[in-house]
C-alpha cells in the first residue's frame, strides 16, 4: 500500500535539540559553558528522555516541559553549573527556538508537492511545539501537529500512535513514521507503522521488538523514498 501520510517525531528528528546550548556557548561571557557544552547538551537530552520514559511506565505524567527543565538541572548540577540561575533561564529561552535541521524545510515542501499529508507527532507539549514550528517556518507544511498531551502519557506508549490513525482516518499501512530516536522508530514499528529511523550519529540498532523499515543519515532523501 503505498505511503499517504509522513509523520515526524519533533525534538532531535526535526529540530536541533543541542543548538540551545551550542548557540549560548558561543556568546561572549561564556566560557564556563563553552568547554562543556556539548556533554551538557548530551546529559541533557538523555535525562529528559529517561524522565519521560520513567514517569510513563510509573503513571506519573507531567508535561514534556517539566521533564525538560528537570533534566537540564540534572545536567547542570553535573557540570557545576547550576548555582548560575541567569544560565538555566538563557538555555530554556532558546529551547523554544530550536533551529529546524538544514534539509528540514525543502524536504517537507516536496512532500507536500507530492500531495503527501505531514504531522508531527511528539512528546512536546503544544506550546512548545507551536513555538519551535513557528521559530523555524514549518508551518506551511504541516497539517497537523500532535502532542501527547491529548493522551497524558509519553511516547512508545500506543496510546500516542493511536493519534494518528484518529487525526487523519488512515491505516497504519498508509503511515510513514519518522524519528531520530531508536527506541521511538522500534515502538512505531512494532505499532504497525511503516518507519524510518532517522540515524545522524552512526548508532548501532536498538534491542527492541520492533526494526525500523529503513535507516538514513538524514532527511534529505524522504521524499524520494516515499515516491
Amino acid at each position: 500500500m503505498a505511503i499517504t501520510t509522513c509523520v515526524f517525531d519533533a525534538y532531535g528528528t526535526l529540530f536541533d535539540v543541542a543548538a540551545a546550548a551550542r548557540v549560548l556557548a558561543a556568546q561572549p561571557g561564556r566560557d564556563a559553558l563553552g568547554k562543556v557544552w556539548p556533554q551538557l547538551a548530551d546529559d541533557w537530552r538523555m535525562k529528559q528522555l529517561q524522565y519521560t520514559w520513567l514517569r510513563a511506565i510509573t503513571n506519573a505524567h507531567t508535561p514534556f516541559w517539566d521533564v525538560t527543565k528537570d533534566g537540564l538541572d540534572w545536567a547542570l548540577e553535573r557540570q557545576g553549573l547550576h548555582q548560575d540561575p541567569e544560565l538555566r533561564e538563557s538555555l530554556l529561552a532558546l529551547y523554544w527556538e530550536l533551529p529546524a535541521y538544514k534539509e528540514v524545510p525543502f524536504m517537507l515542501a516536496k512532500l507536500k508537492a507530492a500531495g503527501k499529508t505531514c504531522a508531527i507527532l511528539s512528546n512536546g507539549s503544544p506550546d512548545m511545539l507551536e513555538g519551535a514550528v513557528d521559530s523555524a517556518g514549518l508551518e506551511p507544511y504541516l497539517d497537523a501537529v500532535l502532542s501527547v498531551e491529548s493522551v497524558g502519557i509519553f511516547k512508545p506508549a500506543s496510546k500516542v500512535y493511536d493519534l494518528v490513525e484518529r487525526q487523519f482516518g488512515c491505516a497504519r499501512d498508509d503511515v510513514l513514521f519518522v524519528s531520530s530516536n531508536g527506541w521511538d522508530a522500534a515502538g512505531a514499528s512494532a505499532y504497525g507503522f511503516t518507519t524510518l529511523w532517522v540515524n545522524r550519529t552512526g548508532d548501532p540498532m536498538d534491542r527492541l521488538p520492533g526494526t525500523p523499515a529503513h535507516v538514513l543519515p538524514d532527511l534529505a532523501t524522504v521524499p524520494e523514498l516515499v515516491a
